[in-house]
């Protein structure tokens, strides 16, 4: 039974792990920006002493630098135990993670509306300024400077006024000269502008084109997936088959583990029984953690992991399938408010390699079916939900760390 996930399933589903992927960045990210402070200013300190030290202060150095060195050891493992603390945290609460959640998708807010980025190239919205060529001023014709001498005089201010009139004649003529290449001088700007601004608008048009078969296929994909939640309302609506097992896969994709330990589901709905048959994916058991805790050993400065006992290692992985079984039932079963599921047979395992014939096999840890009502009278946040589970009549691995498999045929149908 596989079945991959539906259109809108699919979505939500990756929206989910897109947002877990940017919270782990981001908390990434700025464990990283403490680190490199916290050394910049230690190394700024280390410096700084370093240039004023002699003999005595250097060795008392040394051994603040060693002390400072062991508490970045023990700070180190901290830090990994606070995060295997959370690694466990997360899987130990599978179960009451959900509880305090409401499961139902209200599928009206899925509707999308199409957003469009900013026309890119308003630039081109600009027409292209023209080049004003003016009139040449008119030249004028300056008085000659003053003699001042009394030797000369007379040709000294003979000699002055003709190079005034020399340079008046020169002004004229290059005035003329600019004012006959005047209309052949402004008909070349005004070819250049005209050529330039006919590029502009094919640019523009071009860009206008672009941004507009954007902005139609954006509005397209979210007129598919509108039309997809339509029919999918409609469909809920009759309670098809399709729709239903969409539904579940929206709500399935909607419920958050964590990154490092997906858990995939399949789901397929019997309109005649009312009865959802789903089949839930675990990660191997080599997924979970096998370490008890980190410690730090002065004498040889080493960080190990200390094992854990595999008593614990086998109780864990059990309580993640028996918290996995419960919480996929009262997710499919919180979600449906409408009661058009009236039953679920649940299957949990993962597919694996048969030791004996090295083919690819699927291991079954647990199968377990209910009804609504059933299920409706369990206050699962006091339940142990391995108990839980015998008491609906569960078969349930007797050590699935060691995937020692069931057959899911000899669970109780209803």
């Amino acid at each position: 039974m596989a079945r991959r996930r539906g259109f809108l399933a699919e979505m939500q589903h990756q929206a989910r792990l897109s947002q877990q992927r940017q919270a782990a960045a981001q908390r990434q990210q700025a464990a990283l920006v403490r680190q490199a402070e916290t050394a910049r200013r230690a190394s700024e300190r280390a410096a700084a002493a370093a240039t004023r030290a002699d003999a005595a202060e250097r060795r008392r150095l040394e051994k603040e630098a060693a002390d400072a060195h062991v508490a970045a050891q023990l700070a180190e493992v901290d830090q990994l135990n606070a995060e295997l603390e959370d690694q466990y945290a997360e899987l130990d609460d599978l179960l009451a993670a959900t509880l305090d959640v409401d499961d139902f998708v209200d599928l009206e807010s899925l509707r999308e509306t199409a957003v469009h980025p900013p026309f890119p190239r308003v630039d081109l919205r600009v027409p292209t300024s023209a080049t004003v060529i003016p009139d040449p001023p008119l030249p004028v014709k300056q008085a000659p400077e003053p003699v001042t001498s009394m030797f000369g005089r007379k040709q000294k201010e003979a000699a002055a006024l003709a190079a005034v009139e020399q340079q008046y004649a020169n002004d004229y003529w290059a005035w003329k000269a600019a004012s006959d290449s005047l209309p052949e001088r402004r008909a070349a700007a005004q070819q250049q502008h005209e050529a330039a601004e006919q590029n502009r608008l094919s640019q523009l048009a071009a860009a206008e084109a672009q941004y507009s078969a954007e902005c139609a296929a954006r509005e397209a994909e979210v007129a598919e997936k509108n039309n997809a939640l339509d029919a999918l309302i409609a469909g809920l609506g009759y309670g098809t088959v399709d729709a239903v097992q969409e539904y579940v896969g929206i709500v399935l994709a909607n419920s958050v583990y964590p990154e490092w330990f997906p858990v995939t589901h399949d789901a397929e709905f019997d309109p005649a029984t009312a009865e959802l048959t789903l089949r839930v994916d675990l990660p191997a058991p080599d997924q979970v953690p096998a370490i008890k805790a980190y410690k730090y050993t002065k004498a040889s400065d080493e960080i190990t992991p200390v094992p854990a006992t595999q008593k614990d290692i086998k109780d864990r992985y059990a309580a993640i399938v028996h918290n996995v079984a419960l919480r996929s039932l009262h997710e499919v079963f919180e979600a449906d408010r409408r009661g058009l599921i009236k039953s679920i047979a649940v299957e949990i395992g993962l597919d694996s390699t048969n030791p004996a014939t090295g083919q690819p096999t699927r291991i079954s840890l647990a199968a377990v079916a209910t009804t609504r009502e059933q299920f409706g009278e369990l206050d699962l946040a006091n339940v142990v939900p391995a108990a839980t589970l015998t008491h609906l009549g569960a078969v349930v691995s007797k050590n699935p760390h060691g995937l020692v498999g069931i057959d899911p045929a000899g669970v109780r149908r209803l």
